[in-house]
C-alpha cells in the first residue's frame, strides 16, 4: 500500500486505476493477469475480478500469494479483508478436476473403449460425489475410479457445463506434438516489416517457456493491430502442422495471402478446406460453417471427422468469440495440446464469453484500443452519432406498428439518404465503406451512390475482386451487409457510415469501427446514423456507452432539415 498508489481496490471487487499515478503502466500491466478491463476512459480506468479472471491468472500459472500481493503493492489504500480470501477461494478450484487421456490405470471397468475416451480426475472425494449426484452431468460422465470417463466427443460441453457449476477444467489431454513443419517469418522482406512489441509480447504469452500450461488461449487485439501477425508467429515458434479456422472463405484467403507474404512456406503446402475444394495439407486454413456442416440433424459431421484425424500440431481459431455457438462447438473437440484464439472482443450479448476458456484456454493477452492507438498503431477513430427525424407519414407508421416492426421501420428512415449522401461529400476521395442490416435498404444505398454492393449472397469471385479493388482504390465506396463485421482486410477504409445495426450489440459496434482502425496518416471516421425518438436511441445509447468506456470520442448532433 502507497499514498501515492495507482490502484483503488473495493470491497465489491472491482478496481480503479488511476492513469496519472506513479507506476500506473507497471499496475495496468499486472492487473491484465487476473482482472478484466471494463472501461477505459480518459483518466480512471475501471477493473473487474471475476472468478473467469482468477481462473485465466492461475492457467497462466499465477497463485493467490502473488495476486494478492500485487494489489497490495499497487493499491492506494488497504485492500478489503475479505478480498484474499475470495481470490484464495476462487483460485483454489483450479486444478482440482484435471482432464487427462485414458492411462493404463484408469482402464478398469469404464467400458467406453480406449482410443475415444477422456477421464476427468477429481482431487477431491466431495467434488467427485457433487459431480456423480448431478443429474445432467450424468448424461456424459461415466463414474471411475477417483473421477469420471467422458467420450472425446463431448469434451467441450462437459467443460462448459462444469465452469457453469463454478469448477473449471484443467485441460491436459491430448498433449501431442502433432507433426513438424519448418516455418519462418520473412523479416526484411519487401515490403519492410517487423513484429511490434505488442505481437511479440502476446506470442510470448501464448509459448511461455514450453512447460505444462502454456499453448493454449486466446490474444484479444484490436481490429487492424496485426491478429494474424502474431498467429503467424505463433505457428513459427511452434513449426508444427497448423489448421486455422475462419469465419468465411474470404477470410481463409486473406490468411494465405498473408502466409504467402510474410512466411517462407511453399504454397504447395497450404490448403484450402471450403466448400469449393478440399485440400488437407500441413497448414490447412477451413471455415467453421464447413466443419459442422452435416446433411441433416441426425447425422455425423463429415468433414470434421476427416480433420480430426491429422495429427494437428497447433489450430488457430479465429474471431475466436464466434466458437461459443452450439453449432460451433464441435470445432472445439479439434484441441491439440496448443491452440490460439483470435479475436478483438471478447464481448457477446448472450453473456457466454466464459465458454471460450472452457473450449479454447484463458485469456493469454489484451491491450486496450486506446493503448495502441496512442502509439499510433491504429487509427485515431472519432465516432459521431446522428440523430435523423423521420417524415410525417413514417411517424405515424412508426406509432400504430407493433415492436418489432418499430425497429425495422427506424432503421429504413429515408432521411438517412441524405445524411449519407453529406456524408461522403464531406470526405471526398477517401475510402468509405456504407454497412448496414437490411438488404432492401442496402440495395436502394447502392442505386443511390451507383456503389457496388456485398452481401451474404455476393458470390466469392465478385466480393473478392470488389475488397481488390476496394484496397487499389479503385473503388473509393462499398455498400456492405454484415458479413463485413468480420475478418475483412481493407486498411484505406477511413470512414464507416452505419445505417442500420443488429439492436444495440456492442461486439458488432466494436467489429464495425475496427473496420477503419487500420493505422493511417489520416483519422478515422465512425457514423452512426439513428432514428430520433425511436428505438434506435436506445440501442445507440447501449452502443455508445461501450465505445465511451473503451475510451473513443463520441459526440451527438442532430440532424435538421
Amino acid at each position: 500500500m502507497s499514498q501515492d498508489g495507482p490502484l483503488i481496490v473495493q470491497s465489491d471487487l472491482s478496481i480503479l486505476l488511476d492513469l496519472h499515478a506513479p507506476r500506473a503502466e507497471d499496475a495496468r500491466k499486472a492487473l491484465g493477469r487476473f482482472a478484466s478491463l471494463e472501461k477505459s476512459p480518459e483518466h480512471m480506468h475501471t477493473y473487474k475480478i471475476t472468478p473467469l479472471s482468477l481462473w485465466n491468472a492461475a492457467a497462466a500459472g499465477a497463485s493467490a500469494n502473488e495476486v494478492v500481493a500485487q494489489l497490495e503493492e499497487f493499491s492506494r489504500y488497504e485492500v478489503p479483508k475479505d478480498i484474499p480470501f475470495i481470490i484464495k477461494d476462487t483460485m483454489d478450484r483450479f486444478g482440482a478436476l484435471v482432464l487427462h487421456e485414458y492411462r493404463a490405470a484408469d482402464l478398469a471397468g469404464p467400458g467406453l473403449g480406449m482410443q475415444n475416451t477422456l477421464f476427468l480426475e477429481c482431487k477431491e472425494v466431495e467434488i467427485e460425489k457433487q459431480l456423480a449426484a448431478d443429474k445432467v452431468l450424468g448424461k456424459w460422465l461415466t463414474p471411475g475410479a477417483g473421477g469420471f470417463w467422458l467420450r472425446l466427443v463431448d469434451r467441450g460441453t462437459v467443460k462448459v457445463e462444469l465452469l457453469k457449476r463454478g469448477w473449471p477444467v484443467k485441460d491436459e489431454a491430448s498433449l501431442r506434438e502433432g507433426d513438424p513443419l519448418e516455418i519462418n517469418l520473412k523479416f526484411g522482406q519487401p515490403p519492410h516489416w517487423h513484429m511490434r512489441p505488442y505481437q511479440e509480447e502476446a506470442v510470448a504469452s501464448l509459448v511461455g517457456d514450453g512447460k505444462p500450461g502454456y499453448g493454449y488461449g486466446v490474444v484479444v487485439l484490436p481490429c487492424g493491430s496485426g491478429k494474424t501477425i502474431v498467429g503467424m508467429a505463433t505457428m513459427a515458434a511452434y513449426k508444427r502442422t497448423t489448421l486455422i479456422i475462419t469465419t468465411n472463405i474470404v477470410a481463409a484467403r486473406q490468411w494465405k495471402t498473408e502466409l504467402l507474404d510474410k512466411t517462407d512456406i511453399d504454397e504447395s503446402q497450404i490448403g484450402e478446406y471450403s466448400g469449393f475444394m478440399k485440400q488437407v495439407r500441413p497448414i490447412t486454413i477451413a471455415s467453421y460453417q464447413i466443419l459442422t456442416w452435416r446433411p441433416d440433424k441426425t447425422s455425423d459431421f463429415p468433414h470434421f471427422q476427416l480433420l480430426r484425424t491429422v495429427n494437428w500440431g497447433l489450430i488457430i481459431c479465429d474471431e475466436v468469440h464466434l466458437l461459443p455457438a452450439p453449432v460451433f462447438r464441435v470445432v472445439a473437440e479439434l484441441q491439440a495440446v496448443r491452440r490460439l484464439g483470435l479475436t478483438a472482443t471478447l464481448v457477446r450479448e448472450d453473456g457466454r464469453e466464459d465458454e471460450v476458456f472452457s473450449l479454447i484456454g484463458p485469456k493469454r493477452y489484451d491491450v486496450p484500443w486506446k493503448d495502441l492507438e496512442k502509439k499510433g498503431f491504429i487509427a485515431e477513430a472519432l465516432c459521431k452519432e446522428i440523430r435523423i427525424p423521420l417524415d410525417e407519414p413514417t411517424r405515424l407508421s412508426y406509432a400504430i406498428a407493433e415492436q418489432r416492426a418499430k425497429s425495422r421501420i427506424a432503421s429504413e428512415n429515408v432521411g438517412k439518404e441524405k445524411v449519407a449522401q453529406a456524408i461522403v461529400e464531406h470526405h471526398p476521395g477517401e475510402g468509405i465503406l456504407i454497412i448496414g442490416q437490411y438488404i432492401d435498404q442496402l440495395k436502394r444505398y447502392a442505386r443511390l451512390f451507383k456503389a457496388p454492393l456485398i452481401t451474404g449472397s455476393t458470390p466469392e469471385a465478385e466480393r473478392e475482386a470488389l475488397y481488390a479493388a476496394f484496397r487499389a482504390g479503385e473503388e473509393k465506396l462499398l455498400i456492405v451487409s454484415k458479413v463485413a463485421n468480420f475478418a475483412i482486410d481493407l486498411p484505406d477504409a477511413s470512414v464507416a457510415i452505419q445505417i442500420s445495426g443488429t439492436f444495440g450489440s456492442r461486439q458488432e459496434e466494436a467489429q464495425r469501427l475496427g473496420r477503419i482502425l487500420r493505422p493511417k496518416d489520416r483519422n478515422s471516421f465512425f457514423y452512426s446514423l439513428v432514428s430520433r425518438y425511436t428505438v434506435e436511441e436506445e440501442y445507440a445509447d447501449k452502443r455508445r456507452k461501450f465505445l465511451v468506456e473503451q475510451g473513443y470520442r463520441y459526440t451527438i448532433e442532430t440532424w435538421d432539415e
